[in-house]
């Protein structure tokens, strides 16, 4: 399980030209689901992107985690994440969940999430979507949840 996640001062999107979740500040996260993620993997993800310090401290360092600062989440399902972009000059996806699985790990990683954050907004999964974000810095970063049984 992949996420990418961008320290944010205020981030949307938008199915159909309508608002379907917005944040103020806090994090982005793109989440892209392999074939071989299970429950397991989204914990540990999500435990990896609460945790993960990208907000400033008083000093000015990156010493504060969403939790911390008390941000907002928008989770955005990302299909290409997953891709395969290792040969050619077009990606495969058969490294990706098919999609009843990957939503079915989406949702539960969105609400294990809404567990724990106060403001958890979402995208609509599966559909096409515009995603609008102040990024903070920048600050982006690439998490990964390695596959059970590895560590």
């Amino acid at each position: 399980m992949i996420a990418l996640i961008q320290r944010v001062s205020q981030a949307e999107v938008k199915v159909n030209q309508g608002v379907v979740g917005s944040i103020q500040r806090g994090l982005l996260i793109l989440l892209g689901i392999e074939k071989h993620d299970s429950e397991v993997e989204g914990d540990r993800l999500l435990e990896r992107v609460l945790t993960y310090r990208v907000f400033e401290d008083p000093q000015g360092k990156m010493n504060l985690s969403v939790l911390d600062v008390g941000g907002e989440l928008l989770v955005v399902s990302q299909f290409t994440l997953a891709a395969d972009t290792q040969r050619g000059t077009r990606a495969g996806f058969s490294t990706a969940a098919e999609p009843a699985r990957a939503q079915s790990l989406y949702e539960t990683f969105v609400q294990k999430a809404r567990d724990r954050v106060t403001h958890v907004a979402t995208g609509q999964f599966g559909a096409h979507m515009e995603v609008s974000l102040t990024n903070d810095g920048p600050v982006t970063f690439w998490l990964q949840a390695p596959p059970s049984g590895t560590r």
